[in-house]
This record gives structure tokens, C-alpha cells and sequence, in this order.
């Protein structure tokens, strides 16, 4: 992320999804849960838990239902081995 919030693009930004959003960071095709904003960054968290990453709004879209499904089935996998709370 950079240390500094500009913004260098005139364009209106896409609407910001609400908290818990699964969203897919097109640039890196991972499968997060939206966090919020940030200086125009948008925040994903990793659908079975783990360090958040940043991604530029214009680099996500929403999950499809079979990328929520795999997400959700992961998340429900990872609960029942005792990895999430």
C-alpha cells in the first residue's frame, strides 16, 4: 500500500460493497471477504482467516456463485478442523 492517500484518477469509484462481501481481487484470483476502505484501497481478508491485503477498487468484482460456494464450503472445512473460531 502506499504511504500516502492520493488520488490520481478523476473517475467516480465503484460503490463500496458492504463489510462481509465475497469479492474476487481479479489481479491476484483470490476469493476474499471485503474489510472496508482505505485511501481508496479496498481490504480483503482471506476467506478462512489470515493477514488482510489491499487491493485497488477498479481490480474487483463480485464473487460468482460458485466462487462463493468453494469460499463458503473452505471456510465450513477449515471451522469443523478447528483452524477458525
Amino acid at each position: 500500500m502506499p504511504g500516502k492517500c492520493v488520488r490520481t484518477e478523476q473517475s467516480e469509484p465503484p460503490p463500496v460493497p458492504e463489510i462481509g462481501t465475497l469479492m474476487v481481487d481479479v489481479a491476484r484470483d483470490r476469493v476474499g471477504e471485503f474489510r472496508g476502505e482505505w485511501c481508496g484501497w479496498w481490504c480483503l481478508r482471506p476467506v478462512c482467516g489470515g493477514t488482510e491485503w489491499a487491493v485497488m477498487p477498479e481490480d474487483m468484482q463480485l464473487a460468482r456463485p460458485e466462487e462463493r460456494l468453494r469460499a463458503e464450503t473452505a471456510r465450513a472445512n477449515a471451522r469443523s478442523r478447528g483452524e477458525l473460531l
